[in-house]
């Protein structure tokens, strides 16, 4: 009885996936403050769905040939946030005139089923206009939302946060979430990212994706 009861549910759960996936016709971007958990619940997202999973972090390094400190130090961070912008726009399949910058080499994006996947962005890719503005238009912004001693925790682990590098962490990721939360807010869908298993945040995630597909006629 048990038995069949847990396949029983486990095929709902594969039907209701399967009818959740069949009505995303655009990439599932994720927004927020660093250390909220973008990369690691993006990667199980896409492994749940079943569609690729890209980090626009990867992306910008492997363009650069060069670690994202290094492009701050190097060249500053309005050239950073340019470059930033122009790499979200090929994996949202968005063709910009001058696409090189200095070199950088960008990927190229499908467009329509083909080019469905998740896109984790850095934490100040939704807070450019220009960016935002793309992802709303061609993605399913999602924000990823923490309290702030769950990002002071997160960050803390990683030394690779060159906003952090100028002052007291705590302070900046404090400032950072307060000026940038205006932005993060204009995404259609939030979800809080404490600390829970990740299962938890991830199902917090697809109920709302499928709210969000419910309330704008995807499923209709």
């Amino acid at each position: 009885m048990d038995e069949d009861h847990t396949l029983s549910e486990s095929v709902a759960e594969a039907a209701h996936l399967a009818a959740v996936l069949a009505h995303i016709d655009r990439p599932i971007v994720l927004v927020g403050m660093m250390g909220v958990g973008k990369t690691s619940l993006g990667r199980r997202l896409a492994a749940l769905l079943g569609v690729p999973f890209v980090d626009a972090d990867d992306e910008i390094e492997k363009a650069a040939h060069m670690p994202i400190p290094d492009i701050f130090a190097t060249y500053g961070e309005a050239f950073f946030r340019e470059g930033e912008r122009r790499v979200i726009a090929r994996l949202l399949g968005e063709n910009t005139p001058g696409d090189a910058i200095k070199g950088l080499k960008l990927p190229h994006a499908g467009n329509g089923k083909a080019g469905l996947k998740v896109l984790s962005t850095g934490g100040g890719a939704f807070v450019n206009d220009a960016t935002r503005e793309l992802i709303l238009a061609r993605g399913i912004a999602v924000w990823l939302d923490a309290e702030l001693e769950t990002l002071v925790d997160r960050t803390a682990r990683k030394g690779n946060r060159p906003l952090l590098k100028t002052g007291n962490p705590r302070e900046i990721l404090s400032n950072l979430k307060s000026s940038r939360e205006p932005f993060y807010s204009q995404a259609p869908i939030k979800v809080m990212s404490g600390n829970v298993p990740h299962s938890r945040t991830l199902a917090s995630l697809m109920v709302s994706l499928d709210e969000w597909l419910d309330a704008h006629g995807a499923k209709g």
